[in-house]
């Protein structure tokens, strides 16, 4: 059975093309303003590097932010539904998930099953998202990926009290004004977050194995930050950015078209219970 997932998020656009069970190709692109025509470019390159045609594709399963704007889709599923599928395939073990992407940053609580038990979502701030990374790092005029490579030099924690980009960016500025070395800046940075992240983790509860997932868990720097955080070591799978795609394939794969799962956005009072 040949299946895809597509999961279209506020940055980015990722797609995977599953058959039996095997991946056959994977694809991603900026999802930019339009988002529709994102996905559907994303979807028909992925279409011809499989070497198939649209007809052979029996269940398309989307999801994301922007998960509807997948017209070719047959169904949507929540993000944390798709995460959770897509972690448990290649992490069986997982059972506290943390995903970060760009616009935001979610832990899930999941049973040996791979079913969600719990979820939480940071509120909507910029301050736990890979934007904050973005932002932080135009305004040290380097390289996302130098930055994170950076953080890992810093020899002195530097604490950063923003959690604002808009803040963070006029922290940093002031920061390099004061001489403050860059890897430690860096640091500061990822601490910053991870510290967001981790306390979002503790309102679902820190159960082994914890597992990062999204387009940050590429930054090595965010990743040893959170393991800091936590006390606990992070497992992050291989293309870690395409596990809420593959989660998607997966359901498509099974024959779910439609599995909601309740957010718990968290406000200020669970922010602060999880920082207990």
């Amino acid at each position: 059975m040949i299946v895809a997932g597509i999961d279209i998020g506020g940055k980015n656009v990722h797609a995977v093309i599953m058959k039996d069970g095997t991946m056959l190709a994977k694809g991603a692109m900026p999802a930019g303003i339009k988002k529709a025509e994102s996905a559907e470019q994303v979807y028909s390159e992925l279409i011809k590097k499989a070497g198939l045609k649209r007809e052979d594709v029996e269940r398309v399963v989307a999801t994301g932010s922007a998960g509807d704007r997948a017209a070719f889709a047959q169904g949507v599923i929540a993000d944390a539904a798709a995460d959770a599928r897509g972690a448990h395939k290649l992490i069986p073990t997982a059972r506290t998930i943390i995903d970060v992407g760009g616009e935001e940053g979610r832990a899930i609580k999941i049973s040996a099953e791979g079913k969600v038990l719990d979820f939480a979502v940071n509120e909507k701030c910029a301050a736990g998202t890979g934007t904050f990374v973005d932002t932080m790092a135009r305004a040290l005029e380097i390289p996302v990926e130098e930055m994170a490579k950076l953080s890992l030099e810093s020899t002195h924690a530097v604490p950063m009290n923003a959690q604002c980009a808009v803040f963070g960016e006029s922290e940093v500025v002031s920061l390099i004004h004061a001489k403050t070395p860059k890897p430690d800046i860096a640091r500061a940075v990822h601490d910053a977050i991870a510290g967001r992240i981790g306390s979002v983790a503790r309102i679902v509860g820190l159960e082994d194995d914890i597992t990062m997932i999204g387009g940050v868990a590429n930054n090595v720097g965010f990743v040893e930050s959170l393991k800091k955080d936590l006390g606990k070591d992070v497992k992050v799978p291989q293309d870690p950015d395409y596990v809420g795609a593959l989660g998607a394939a997966l359901a498509a794969s099974a024959g779910v078209t439609e599995e909601k799962v309740e957010a718990k956005v968290v406000e200020k009072e669970r922010y602060e219970e999880g920082k207990a």
